[in-house]
Formats: C-alpha cells, structure tokens, sequence
C-alpha cells in the first residue's frame, strides 16, 4: 500500500501541526487471541506533511468532478479551494468544466478560475457548479493540456471510472517526467467504495429516502390491500436500501443485490407478499436498483458511457408481477410505485455529510502539496488514509449477507433471511 511520491519534499509547511509521514493506520483492528502477528495491510495516515514538494506560493492546482451526481460535490470543490487559497496561499485554482471532457483543450470549455467570491455559497446548493459527464478523455491531449497550464496538482472528484482515469493521467505524466500530483476524492452515492467506510454523500441520500419511504407507507397503509414499492440507487451495492429500510423502520420487504430471491414458489417472494397483505391489509417494498437483474431475461448488454452495464428496471418489473398475481389470486389491491432516483442524488448536502466533505477534501490538499500522488482519500476506523489507485481495483464494498447490517434488516422487515 505504499504511496507514490514526485520527489523528496524539501519546503517547510506552514501548518504547526503535522502528521508523521511513517505512521500507518492497520485495515485490520480487530484480533483473535491466536492470530498470526502479522497485522495485514497498513496505510498511510492522511493529514498535513511538515515538507511540502510543491512551493506553494507559485503552484497551480485544478479539480474536475465526473460521473452521477451525489450530494456535497460543491462543499467539496469549495473545501479543496479554501485549503489551497487560505491556509496554503495556492494563488490559482482551476475547475474544469464538465468532467473530464473539460481536461481536453478541443472539448471548446475554458476552466474557471476559483475565487473566494466564486464559491461563496456554492456548498448550499445541490449538483456540482463544475458541471460534470461521463465516459472517457484523450490521456494524451488532457496531459498536454494541464502541462500547457501550469497545473500541478489535480484533484479528481468521482468514482472508480474517474480513478481509473486519474490513474492513467498519473502514469502518463510519469512517462513525460511532470511533477503532477493526481489526488481523487472518492465519490459514489452507493457507497460501494473499498477502503472507505462511508462515502460523502451517502447519508444524505439516506435521509431522503426515508422521506420517500415514509410517503410510501402513508399511500400503502391508507387503503385497502395497499402496496408501495420504492426503487432505490444501488447498482451492486444494496447500501441505500439496507440502510433507509433500518432508519425508517417502515419497511416489510428489502430487496438488494447482494442477495438473489425467487419470485414464484411457495417460499418465493410474491407469495410471501400475498400472505403480508391478507394478514396486515398493507405493505412497503424497498428495491435496490441491481436487485433481481437474473429475473428479467436475457438480451444484448447495453454499457453506457462509462462502461456500466444498463440495468433493466426492477422496479417497474416487481409492479407489473405484482399487480399480476394479486388479480390471479382475485385480491383487490392499490399499488404505488415510487421512483426517487435522481432526487436523492440532487439534493445539497446534510450537515454530517458536509463535515466529511471538508475533511476529504483538506486531507486531499495536504496530500497533493506534499507531492504523494496516484492515491485516493480513504477512511478506515475514523482515520482518514491514503490508498493508492490501484488498490481501489481489487475489491468492492458490498452488503454482507451474513453481516450485522443485513440482520438488521431482517429484524426492521420480518422477511424471512431467503426468499427460495
């Protein structure tokens, strides 16, 4: 897990107080009395450097965010911009306009120069003021570009596309000999990112759909044999749902990916649908977005710009399947379908969410100043680290099946651990 450096860092920081650059933070905390001494992978604590690689007073840094929209990009932008401006006296800070798109000089966006009056309020509103997009850029002409520019510090706002982006970004100025510092900040609603125990924004889009749910079980619960199905963000990761279904405690059903359901049979989940409603009158159906993909039929596989599988709707799938066999079994019954996908991910950011988004992006700052660069910001054990790239590559964050988060599910729905 050892980090990449441009070089010796030689000039003095202006923080008092730093972080040793030899202290390590273990991914894992928790020992059995007969482990093995060997403490597994260790990592890089986060935090400012008593060295800096750059001069500050003469650098130029930019930040670029790319992919989905997700709740605190702009306190990110604004955090990473105070850092620089305030405390480092970094005099320019260029944002790139629409994702990475905007790294190519031919794309036709000039970058905006940061300014305190710039993002003065930008953390109160939703999105990002950067713009954003998906899908890949010319390594070679977004290098040329920064080159030309001055930019010696890039910090990449975004999720395991973006990194692998910055990654070859880094590896193309290693090649060229630039002292290019390239820093990402993990961002992905679905809070599926490896090495990183919550990712900024997510809790946010918690809340949300906990309003959402809560609607939703007004709407079932008011009529007879009432039933809402809420379709949730969660390609691969049933984090949102999981998480939404123990906040709100207003949910029957929970549906992820994580873990595959029949739909027919006896102990199927249709049938355990009906005997809820002929028993409680209602229910509330929370389905994460990759859940149940293997039951709705083959075809071509269609990516989008990113290279993300385009999944087939679930949502609209479980109402039509439902609505189906409560006219089968002659039950009379009120469906709601609720689809809150791009509103959770629009909104501005809650206060715990905002907190972390200032603390990724000043742990940012420090890292590219101190010329580390091919790493991203993570967060292990309430220590802040720093993770190479490469690393975000070998595993993915998932919803365990046999972990305290889904029995917590169980315990909120009363749905049996498997519907087979």
């Amino acid at each position: 897990m050892e980090i990449r450096t441009l070089g010796k860092p030689r000039i003095p920081s202006p923080i008092e107080l730093t972080v040793d650059d030899r202290a390590r933070c273990a991914a894992e905390i928790v020992r059995l009395p007969d482990a093995p001494a060997d403490p597994g992978a260790l990592f890089e604590i986060a935090g400012p450097r008593s060295q800096l690689f750059f001069e500050s007073a003469r650098a130029c840094a930019g930040i670029v965010t790319c992919g989905g929209l997700c709740p605190g990009l702009n306190n990110v932008i604004r955090s990473v911009f105070l850092e620089l401006h305030h405390i480092y006296g970094v005099p320019r800070v260029l944002g790139f306009r629409d994702g990475y798109a905007g790294l190519d000089a031919s794309y036709g966006q000039e970058p905006v120069e940061l300014t305190p009056a710039f993002v003065h309020d930008i953390h109160r509103m939703g999105g990002t003021v950067l713009g954003t997009s998906r899908g890949p850029v010319d390594i070679s002409r977004a290098v040329d570009n920064l080159a030309a520019r001055g930019v010696d510090m890039l910090f990449t706002v975004g999720g395991d596309g973006t990194q692998r982006g910055a990654l070859a970004l880094c590896r193309e100025a290693e090649r060229r000999g630039l002292s290019l510092a390239v820093v990402g900040i993990p961002k992905t609603i679905d809070n599926d990112v490896a090495f990183v125990a919550r990712t900024f924004g997510f809790l946010t889009a918690v809340e949300e759909a906990c309003k959402v749910i809560t609607c939703a079980h007004t709407e079932a619960h008011s009529v007879r044999n009432g039933v809402s199905i809420v379709k949730l963000m969660g390609r691969e990761a049933g984090f949102i749902a999981a998480s939404a279904t123990i906040a709100s405690q207003d949910v029957n059903f929970t549906l992820i990916p994580e873990v595959p359901f029949a739909l027919e049979g006896e102990g199927g989940f249709l049938a355990a649908l009906v005997r809820r409603v002929q028993a409680r009158g209602h229910a509330v159906i929370v389905a994460a977005e990759g859940a149940g993909q293997d039951l709705l039929g083959g075809g071509a596989e269609e990516r989008d710009a990113s290279g993300n599988v385009k999944l087939k709707d679930i949502g609209l799938f479980l109402r039509d399947r439902i609505a189906s066999r409560f006219a089968e079994a002659d039950i009379p019954a009120t469906l709601r379908y609720f689809d809150p996908s791009y509103m959770i991910r629009s909104v501005p950011a809650d206060a715990e969410d905002s907190i972390l988004c200032d603390l990724l992006a000043r742990n940012a700052v420090h890292a590219a100043l101190a010329g580390k660069t091919g790493m991203v910001i993570g967060l292990m054990h309430d220590t802040f680290v720093h993770v190479p790239m490469e690393a975000l590559a070998t595993r993915k964050k998932r919803v365990d099946p046999a972990g305290e988060t889904w029995r917590a599910v169980l315990a909120a729905t009363g749905q049996p651990a498997r519907f087979a």
